[in-house]
């Protein structure tokens, strides 16, 4: 039985998407499809949405039709605060708008109270070294010559609280975090550091400049799943470690580590402060055009970022520390004088971008970025003019590409308007990283120890053991580990022989592997389906979806797509 509008679970939100439909249709726009696709998917849900950026889990929402709710969505809460639309109360309403509003109050910024527990505690962490945090004996041995409290006896001897029992105050309005363990260890978190720098400021008026560990962190952008927008956040600056450090990081000699025991244990290279400069290395390919092929490094050496040019293998553009000493990594276990940094961009421009979309190196290019190993991935679009026609005929499939990216990968993605803006966003981040890199200590894994095998799981482990404490490898290894040909594995080869039928992206291509390890595996489980009439065609085109029709969403293979790998690897 068809469901009234105003029986849905979102009728407000449906309401709009039916105007925009019926105006569509007067129009004789290509709209309609787009409109009537969303009027139908949102009609059959049962779920309420909260806010409109929720339908893009729905098909036919796209970013644009999802951001053109949200706006019709604010100028109707606008229109219902200020009383329009008559009804009853419009004198309540009137008597309201007559009166002046009330300011809203600014929060003030948290300041504890001198020589109390609160901030003898946040002096003790701020003016701290130690790169793993304190315990509490050692931040008490801190923070006491500045309270004027014990943290060891009541104040009251009929009381059991002392200096220390600030510390949930700390805990609770987020300023310190708590690492547990065997013995549980304090440091002050981003807004704890911020505190911290407001009352070293009060506490030493006559000082020029904050301590090193206080001063303020590099914002950088990406792309918020939650908030289904692009934010900034603050990179924090890795500390000093001493050698020993690394002792619970990797397995020990007897392989008794019980998490990692097929990881290699080993010394890392630390590169000191002053001994590098951070340098950006532009891929050769990176051109304007076949007669102006020099434009962007001659415009970044222009505005003092002169870049290093080579043919690289992965990306278009990366950022590396360069070691003064050009033999310092060949002694000490590496090769070559650079480091690669977490960095990496991927430059499209939209006509290249739609291009790749077709022919499929889109997926097959960021599932390369995905296994690269680095943290931050880059993807510049530069929405130049094209032919509006064609332009109109990707559109969707362009901002669709842009939101997976964006949400299923965790790519940061920058759009700009011609290579210029490109080259000065380029020389903004160099900037940038050069500030955040060149003032601490790059720790360096030994190339000997990494194979194709053991440098993702590696990686993996430091970051989930020392989530502060950041691990990097020479050029050298980076280029040899994500070379198209260096590192070609059965594996390797299986998944991009996966990828080559359109709608199979990596994600996809993996959870097959996982099932089928070898093509010939794959290709037998095809033949086990026996018959050559159509009960076996049949089972041979539900094959995969059977496995994993069931699936999360982006993992997921249905009917259609399994028909079209089993007419590939099942001749069905």
């Amino acid at each position: 039985m068809p469901v009234d509008d105003d029986e849905t679970a979102n009728p407000l939100y449906l309401g709009w998407v039916k105007e925009w439909l019926d105006k569509a249709r007067e129009l004789n726009s290509k709209g309609v499809t787009t409109y009537r696709n969303a009027y139908n998917s949102l009609k059959a849900c049962p779920v309420a949405f909260t806010h409109p950026c929720q339908l893009n889990a729905l098909k036919g929402f796209g970013p644009k039709l999802c951001d053109r709710l949200t706006q019709k969505l604010q100028e109707h809460c606008d229109a219902n605060a200020n009383g329009i639309g008559g009804g009853e109360g419009d004198d309540d309403e009137e008597e309201a708008e007559a009166r002046p509003a009330k300011k809203p109050r600014k929060a003030k910024p948290y300041v504890p109270k001198l020589r109390s527990g609160a901030y003898a505690l946040i002096m003790g962490l701020a003016e701290s070294n130690s790169p793993n945090g304190m315990t509490k004996a050692e931040l008490i041995e801190e923070a006491q010559p500045h309270c004027d409290s014990s943290f060891s006896a009541p104040s009251d001897p009929a009381s059991f609280y002392t200096a220390w029992n600030s510390m949930k105050t700390l805990l609770d309005k987020d300023l310190v975090h708590e690492r547990r363990g065997p013995t549980k260890r304090y440091t002050l978190t981003d807004d704890g550091r911020e505190v911290a720098a407001r009352v070293y400021q009060i506490a030493n008026p006559d000082a020029a400049t904050l301590p090193r560990n206080l001063e303020p962190t590099p914002r950088i952008g990406y792309f918020d799943r939650n908030r289904s927008q692009s934010v900034e956040v603050e990179v924090e600056p890795a500390a000093p470690q001493p050698a020993s450090a690394y002792t619970d990081l990797v397995p020990t000699a007897d392989g008794s580590s019980s998490n990692s025991s097929a990881l290699p244990k080993f010394r890392p290279i630390c590169l000191r402060p002053g001994s590098f400069t951070v340098q950006l290395v532009l891929d050769v390919r990176e051109i304007r055009a076949r007669t102006d092929r020099d434009y962007m490094q001659q415009e970044l050496a222009k505005k003092g970022i002169p870049p290093i040019v080579r043919s690289l293998e992965l990306g278009d553009a990366l950022w590396v520390a360069k070691c003064h000493d050009a033999n310092f990594l060949t002694r000490t276990g590496a090769e070559g004088d650079e480091v690669v940094l977490d960095w990496i961009v991927e430059r499209k421009r939209l006509d290249d971008l739609m291009g790749s979309i077709k022919d499929g190196r889109f997926h097959e290019q960021k599932f390369r970025l995905k296994r690269s190993g680095l943290k931050n991935v880059v993807y510049i679009v530069e929405e130049i003019n094209i032919d509006p026609l064609n332009k109109d005929k990707w559109e969707v499939a362009v901002e669709s590409a842009i939101a997976s990216t964006q949400v299923v990968n965790g790519f940061f993605v920058k759009k700009t308007q011609k290579m210029d803006d490109t080259i000065r966003y380029l020389t903004r981040m160099t900037l940038l990283l050069k500030k955040q890199y060149e003032t601490r200590p790059l720790y360096v894994i030994p190339t000997g120890i990494l194979t194709t095998q053991n440098y993702l799981p590696l990686l993996e482990h430091l970051r989930e053991k020392e989530p502060g404490m950041d691990h990097y490898v020479s050029y050298p290894a980076f280029a040899s580990l994500v070379s198209k040909s260096d590192t070609m594995t059965l594996r390797d080869v299986y998944l991009k022989m996966l990828m080559c039928t359109r709608g199979v992206t990596g994600e996809k291509a993996i959870e097959i592997q996982k099932r089928w390890k070898t093509p010939h595996e794959f290709v037998k489980a095809f033949e086990k389906c026996g018959g050559t009439g159509d009960v076996g065609k049949k089972r041979r085109q539900q094959l995969v979806a059977g496995e994993m029709g069931n699936l999360f969403r982006q993992k997921k293979i249905a009917g259609a797509l399994s028909q079209k790998i089993a007419g590939v690897w099942g001749d069905a």
